[in-house]
């Protein structure tokens, strides 16, 4: 199983390694590993999308090696930006956290046309095949097709869904889901929020009151709060992640779309500015290809593993 995740990572990075390890080669073989060739390396970083903060930092650190005489090869920069990769992701938690006694909540937000819908729709698909049962919270009541998309996904699993009138308040509703997943007893509730821009203040102050009602109703709520990001917008993507964790505590991100963008890259682009665990990635469009996220598979799949290095 292991093994066939591995692959379906190291697959859907292809685009980018053909913007970041591939050129990295081709820049670094052969080649003394000097100032040039670090600013070099260091446009390719940037190019792959992996953001000004990490980039920096990892190339201030290739410096201070080169400078120590631990580095002198060209080919050394690869398995240094490898090394220092992995060490954004020390052991953790990376799974749901669920709470005992239950219902756990889960409040998950993001913009619109990130696959918010969809990765509620694939978690649930996985909770129900872990045997728990579910209940969804439409807090998004302002689209009413919003609401209708989740409804949809929701008789095709087979989950009820706790829903208001269009216009009305998104907290109420949250109080509702919650009370109505305490009542029933099931495991888990799921909280859709609105699709909002990280700039609109009226409606990052509208996710902070649904969390706040959340936790009223039950207490420690929302247990998790994730946060949809599509891989494919880049480095707003980390501007959504900086702008949202402001609004509300997040306790992980889910990234959809590694499959279709040659900008893996902001995977650590976003780690390394918010510092919240990614817990989930979308590889594909089936509701398997929403994948625990898995560190040393993201890594080998970048990069490549270990047998595969020039």
């Amino acid at each position: 199983m292991l093994r066939s995740l591995g692959r379906k990572i190291r697959d859907s990075l292809q685009r980018t390694r053909r913007v970041l390890i591939d050129p990295l080669r081709d820049l670094v073989r052969g080649r003394r590993l000097d100032e040039d060739l670090i600013r070099e390396i260091e446009a390719v970083l940037l190019r792959a999308d992996v953001g000004v903060k990490a980039t920096r930092r990892m190339i201030d650190g290739l410096r201070e090696d080169v400078k120590a005489g631990k580095l002198e090869k060209g080919e050394d920069a690869i398995a240094y930006l490898k090394k220092s990769v992995a060490a954004m992701w020390p052991p953790e938690e990376l799974g749901l956290k669920f709470a005992a006694p239950g219902p756990t909540v889960l409040l998950v937000t993001g913009v619109n046309g990130v696959g918010k819908t969809t990765t509620i729709a694939k978690l649930c698909h996985a909770l129900r095949a872990d045997g728990k049962t579910v209940l969804l919270g439409a807090c998004d009541t302002f689209r009413a097709g919003a609401v209708r998309q989740l409804e949809v996904w929701a008789e095709r699993i087979g989950v009820e869904v706790v829903r208001g009138q269009q216009g009305g308040d998104p907290a109420a509703v949250a109080f509702d889901a919650c009370a109505a997943g305490a009542a029933r007893g099931v495991d888990v509730v799921i909280l859709d929020t609105a699709g909002r821009l990280q700039t609109q203040d009226a409606l990052m102050r509208q996710l902070e009151k649904i969390a706040k009602v959340a936790g009223k109703r039950i207490e420690g709520a929302p247990h998790e709060s994730l946060l949809v990001l599509d891989a494919t917008s880049g480095q707003n993507a980390v501007v959504q992640a900086e702008h949202f964790a402001r609004a509300v505590p997040l306790t992980g991100l889910v990234i959809t779309k590694l499959d279709g963008t040659a900008k893996g890259g902001v995977v650590i682009a976003v780690r390394e500015a918010c510092g919240v665990p990614v817990k989930f990635i979308g590889v594909g469009e089936t509701a398997e290809d929403l994948q625990p996220f898995d560190p040393r598979a993201f890594i080998d799949g970048l990069f490549g593993p270990a047998d595969d290095e020039d």
